[in-house]
Protein backbone atom coordinates (compact mmCIF):
# COMPACT_ATOMS: atom_id res chain seq x y z
CA UNK A 1 0.00 0.00 0.00
CA UNK A 2 1.04 3.65 -0.34
CA UNK A 3 0.91 6.31 1.98
CA UNK A 4 -2.12 7.71 3.06
CA UNK A 5 -2.99 11.45 2.01
CA UNK A 6 -0.45 11.62 -0.19
CA UNK A 7 -2.26 12.95 -2.87
CA UNK A 8 -5.13 15.32 -2.27
CA UNK A 9 -6.88 15.65 -5.48
CA UNK A 10 -9.49 14.72 -8.07
CA UNK A 11 -7.83 11.99 -10.00
CA UNK A 12 -6.48 12.86 -13.78
CA UNK A 13 -9.04 12.75 -16.67
CA UNK A 14 -6.32 10.37 -18.54
CA UNK A 15 -6.30 7.48 -15.60
CA UNK A 16 -8.17 4.74 -15.66
CA UNK A 17 -8.34 1.11 -14.61
CA UNK A 18 -9.21 0.10 -18.09
CA UNK A 19 -8.36 1.96 -21.28
CA UNK A 20 -9.68 1.56 -24.74
CA UNK A 21 -7.78 3.68 -26.91
CA UNK A 22 -8.21 1.91 -30.44
CA UNK A 23 -11.23 0.56 -32.43
CA UNK A 24 -9.20 -1.36 -35.06
CA UNK A 25 -8.23 -5.32 -34.70
CA UNK A 26 -4.86 -3.89 -35.12
CA UNK A 27 -2.73 -0.72 -36.85
CA UNK A 28 0.02 -0.67 -38.57
CA UNK A 29 2.50 1.60 -38.04
CA UNK A 30 4.40 4.55 -40.21
CA UNK A 31 2.52 2.59 -43.02
CA UNK A 32 4.18 -0.73 -42.69
CA UNK A 33 2.08 -3.59 -43.00
CA UNK A 34 4.59 -5.49 -41.63
CA UNK A 35 4.25 -3.36 -38.59
CA UNK A 36 1.35 -4.97 -37.23
CA UNK A 37 0.08 -4.20 -33.61
CA UNK A 38 -1.85 -6.02 -31.47
CA UNK A 39 -5.52 -4.98 -30.72
CA UNK A 40 -4.65 -4.84 -27.16
CA UNK A 41 -1.90 -5.22 -24.79
CA UNK A 42 -1.14 -5.64 -21.27
CA UNK A 43 0.93 -3.45 -19.10
CA UNK A 44 2.31 -3.98 -15.50
CA UNK A 45 2.63 -0.36 -12.96
CA UNK A 46 4.05 -0.44 -9.47
CA UNK A 47 1.52 -0.13 -6.13
CA UNK A 48 3.14 3.02 -5.25
CA UNK A 49 5.42 5.47 -6.53
CA UNK A 50 4.27 9.04 -6.06
CA UNK A 51 3.51 10.93 -8.02
CA UNK A 52 4.16 8.17 -10.83
CA UNK A 53 1.92 6.07 -9.75
CA UNK A 54 -0.45 5.20 -6.78
CA UNK A 55 -3.69 4.46 -5.54
CA UNK A 56 -6.38 6.92 -5.20
CA UNK A 57 -9.90 6.92 -4.67
CA UNK A 58 -9.77 3.28 -5.64
CA UNK A 59 -7.87 3.89 -8.99
CA UNK A 60 -4.74 4.14 -10.03
CA UNK A 61 -3.61 7.17 -11.23
CA UNK A 62 0.01 9.41 -11.49
CA UNK A 63 2.30 10.55 -14.52
CA UNK A 64 2.92 6.98 -15.83
CA UNK A 65 -0.43 6.11 -15.49
CA UNK A 66 -1.60 9.52 -18.10
CA UNK A 67 1.69 8.75 -20.15
CA UNK A 68 0.59 5.09 -20.75
CA UNK A 69 -2.67 6.15 -21.65
CA UNK A 70 -1.94 8.89 -23.44
CA UNK A 71 0.91 6.67 -25.82
CA UNK A 72 -1.59 3.76 -26.24
CA UNK A 73 -4.46 6.54 -27.12
CA UNK A 74 -2.06 7.63 -29.90
CA UNK A 75 -0.61 4.48 -30.83
CA UNK A 76 -3.91 2.81 -31.51
CA UNK A 77 -4.26 0.20 -29.25
CA UNK A 78 -6.46 -0.76 -26.10
CA UNK A 79 -4.60 -1.60 -22.50
CA UNK A 80 -5.06 -3.97 -19.57
CA UNK A 81 -3.67 -2.84 -16.40
CA UNK A 82 -1.96 -5.39 -13.75
CA UNK A 83 -0.58 -3.88 -10.41
CA UNK A 84 2.19 -5.55 -8.98
CA UNK A 85 5.67 -5.37 -6.36
CA UNK A 86 8.00 -3.04 -8.50
CA UNK A 87 10.20 -6.32 -7.97
CA UNK A 88 8.05 -8.50 -10.28
CA UNK A 89 7.87 -6.47 -12.76
CA UNK A 90 11.12 -7.16 -15.07
CA UNK A 91 10.50 -11.26 -14.46
CA UNK A 92 6.92 -10.55 -15.58
CA UNK A 93 8.31 -9.12 -18.75
CA UNK A 94 10.69 -11.77 -19.19
CA UNK A 95 7.87 -14.85 -19.25
CA UNK A 96 5.36 -13.15 -20.91
CA UNK A 97 3.32 -12.04 -18.34
CA UNK A 98 2.95 -8.16 -19.36
CA UNK A 99 3.55 -6.58 -23.07
CA UNK A 100 4.82 -3.37 -21.19
CA UNK A 101 5.56 -1.72 -18.06
CA UNK A 102 5.67 1.84 -16.18
CA UNK A 103 6.93 2.56 -12.60
CA UNK A 104 9.94 4.73 -12.95
CA UNK A 105 11.79 1.93 -14.62
CA UNK A 106 15.27 3.23 -14.91
CA UNK A 107 17.02 2.59 -18.43
CA UNK A 108 20.25 0.39 -17.32
CA UNK A 109 22.59 -2.06 -19.61
CA UNK A 110 21.64 -4.57 -17.55
CA UNK A 111 18.51 -4.22 -18.24
CA UNK A 112 18.40 -4.17 -21.51
CA UNK A 113 19.92 -7.78 -21.63
CA UNK A 114 16.42 -8.99 -21.16
CA UNK A 115 14.09 -6.56 -21.88
CA UNK A 116 13.78 -3.40 -24.19
CA UNK A 117 12.74 -0.12 -23.74
CA UNK A 118 11.20 2.98 -25.42
CA UNK A 119 13.17 6.00 -26.00
CA UNK A 120 13.55 8.31 -22.43
CA UNK A 121 10.65 10.31 -21.04
CA UNK A 122 11.93 11.55 -17.66
CA UNK A 123 15.49 12.03 -16.71
CA UNK A 124 15.84 11.70 -12.69
CA UNK A 125 18.69 10.69 -10.65
CA UNK A 126 19.23 8.96 -6.67
CA UNK A 127 18.94 11.65 -3.44
CA UNK A 128 19.70 11.08 -0.09
CA UNK A 129 17.11 11.68 2.68
CA UNK A 130 17.95 11.86 6.32
CA UNK A 131 15.90 12.92 9.48
CA UNK A 132 15.32 16.77 9.75
CA UNK A 133 17.78 17.27 13.15
CA UNK A 134 20.39 15.07 11.63
CA UNK A 135 23.56 16.70 11.05
CA UNK A 136 25.97 14.00 10.18
CA UNK A 137 25.24 12.28 6.97
CA UNK A 138 26.00 15.36 4.24
CA UNK A 139 26.79 12.97 1.93
CA UNK A 140 27.29 8.97 0.60
CA UNK A 141 30.69 9.92 1.82
CA UNK A 142 29.31 9.76 5.44
CA UNK A 143 27.66 6.25 5.78
CA UNK A 144 30.08 3.96 6.25
CA UNK A 145 28.66 1.60 9.10
CA UNK A 146 24.84 3.10 8.30
CA UNK A 147 21.95 1.66 7.31
CA UNK A 148 20.55 2.79 4.18
CA UNK A 149 16.51 2.07 3.50
CA UNK A 150 15.41 1.35 -0.13
CA UNK A 151 12.90 -0.26 -2.27
CA UNK A 152 13.70 -3.89 -3.05
CA UNK A 153 15.03 -4.42 -6.90
CA UNK A 154 15.70 -0.93 -7.40
CA UNK A 155 19.30 0.99 -9.05
CA UNK A 156 19.32 2.41 -5.67
CA UNK A 157 19.51 -0.76 -3.82
CA UNK A 158 22.31 -2.32 -6.33
CA UNK A 159 24.42 1.64 -5.90
CA UNK A 160 24.01 1.09 -2.27
CA UNK A 161 25.88 -1.99 -2.63
CA UNK A 162 28.34 -1.22 -5.52
CA UNK A 163 29.47 2.36 -4.60
CA UNK A 164 28.94 2.83 -0.75
CA UNK A 165 31.85 1.34 0.92
CA UNK A 166 30.37 0.42 4.36
CA UNK A 167 26.97 0.93 4.56
CA UNK A 168 23.86 -1.99 4.86
CA UNK A 169 21.38 -1.76 1.95
CA UNK A 170 18.14 -2.31 4.00
CA UNK A 171 15.33 -2.99 1.16
CA UNK A 172 11.53 -3.35 1.34
CA UNK A 173 8.58 -4.43 -0.92
CA UNK A 174 6.81 -1.07 -0.50
CA UNK A 175 8.60 2.21 -0.70
CA UNK A 176 6.70 3.76 2.11
CA UNK A 177 8.06 1.36 4.67
CA UNK A 178 11.86 2.94 3.74
CA UNK A 179 10.20 6.38 4.74
CA UNK A 180 9.35 4.92 8.04
CA UNK A 181 12.35 3.12 8.59
CA UNK A 182 14.39 6.56 8.68
CA UNK A 183 11.51 8.38 10.67
CA UNK A 184 11.35 5.94 12.97
CA UNK A 185 15.12 5.07 13.40
CA UNK A 186 15.72 1.65 12.35
CA UNK A 187 17.53 3.11 9.11
CA UNK A 188 20.11 5.92 9.17
CA UNK A 189 19.15 7.41 5.80
CA UNK A 190 17.08 6.59 2.50
CA UNK A 191 18.66 6.34 -0.97
CA UNK A 192 15.73 6.52 -4.06
CA UNK A 193 14.58 8.57 -6.69
CA UNK A 194 14.58 12.44 -6.06
CA UNK A 195 11.02 13.30 -7.55
CA UNK A 196 9.78 10.54 -5.52
CA UNK A 197 11.86 12.00 -2.10
CA UNK A 198 11.03 15.58 -2.79
CA UNK A 199 7.67 14.83 -3.27
CA UNK A 200 7.33 12.57 0.24
CA UNK A 201 8.80 15.43 2.21
CA UNK A 202 6.66 17.86 0.22
CA UNK A 203 3.43 16.20 1.42
CA UNK A 204 4.19 13.71 4.09
CA UNK A 205 7.61 14.52 5.57
CA UNK A 206 8.59 18.19 5.72
CA UNK A 207 9.16 18.28 9.16
CA UNK A 208 10.72 14.36 9.42
CA UNK A 209 13.10 14.20 6.40
CA UNK A 210 15.50 16.33 4.20
CA UNK A 211 17.60 15.76 1.24
CA UNK A 212 21.50 15.90 1.78
CA UNK A 213 24.35 15.55 -0.95
CA UNK A 214 24.55 15.82 -4.48
CA UNK A 215 22.16 14.20 -7.28
CA UNK A 216 23.58 10.63 -7.82
CA UNK A 217 23.68 8.55 -11.37
CA UNK A 218 21.52 10.38 -13.55
CA UNK A 219 18.97 8.30 -15.08
CA UNK A 220 16.02 8.23 -17.83
CA UNK A 221 13.01 6.30 -17.14
CA UNK A 222 11.65 4.01 -20.50
CA UNK A 223 8.75 2.41 -20.82
CA UNK A 224 9.50 -1.17 -20.35
CA UNK A 225 8.49 -3.64 -23.47
CA UNK A 226 8.51 -7.52 -23.44
CA UNK A 227 11.73 -8.87 -25.50
CA UNK A 228 12.06 -9.07 -29.23
CA UNK A 229 8.97 -7.13 -30.09
CA UNK A 230 10.19 -4.40 -32.47
CA UNK A 231 6.72 -3.16 -33.57
CA UNK A 232 5.49 -2.50 -30.35
CA UNK A 233 8.62 -0.81 -28.98
CA UNK A 234 8.37 1.39 -32.69
CA UNK A 235 4.69 2.32 -32.30
CA UNK A 236 5.41 3.18 -28.42
CA UNK A 237 8.19 5.69 -29.31
CA UNK A 238 6.42 7.22 -32.57
CA UNK A 239 3.43 7.92 -29.93
CA UNK A 240 5.69 9.24 -27.41
CA UNK A 241 7.47 11.44 -30.12
CA UNK A 242 3.64 12.68 -30.85
CA UNK A 243 2.47 13.53 -27.74
CA UNK A 244 5.45 15.43 -26.75
CA UNK A 245 5.25 17.17 -30.48
CA UNK A 246 1.36 18.18 -29.75
CA UNK A 247 1.79 19.25 -26.01
CA UNK A 248 -0.17 16.41 -24.30
CA UNK A 249 3.43 15.52 -22.46
CA UNK A 250 3.92 18.88 -21.16
CA UNK A 251 0.71 19.22 -20.36
CA UNK A 252 0.45 15.79 -18.08
CA UNK A 253 4.27 17.05 -16.83
CA UNK A 254 3.28 20.46 -15.44
CA UNK A 255 0.21 18.72 -13.60
CA UNK A 256 1.84 16.31 -11.34
CA UNK A 257 5.60 18.37 -11.03
CA UNK A 258 4.50 21.72 -11.55
CA UNK A 259 6.62 22.75 -14.11
CA UNK A 260 7.27 22.57 -17.38
CA UNK A 261 9.33 19.77 -18.40
CA UNK A 262 13.04 20.37 -19.09
CA UNK A 263 14.51 20.94 -22.57
CA UNK A 264 15.88 17.99 -23.91
CA UNK A 265 19.29 17.95 -25.15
Amino acid sequence: MGVPGLHQRAPHPHAQLALTAGLSACSSVGGDEDAALENSYTYATDTSFVPFEFKEDGKYVGFDIDLITAVADEAGFELKQEVTNFDGIIPGLQTGSFDLAVAGISITDERKQTIDFSDPYYKSGLILGVPTDNEDIKSIDDLDGKTVATRLGSTSAAYIEDNIEGAEAKTYEQLDQAYLAVESGSADAVLYDQPNVAYYIRTEGEDKLKMVGDLLEAQDYGIAISKDNPNLVKAVNEALATIKENGTYAEMYKEWFGEEPPAED
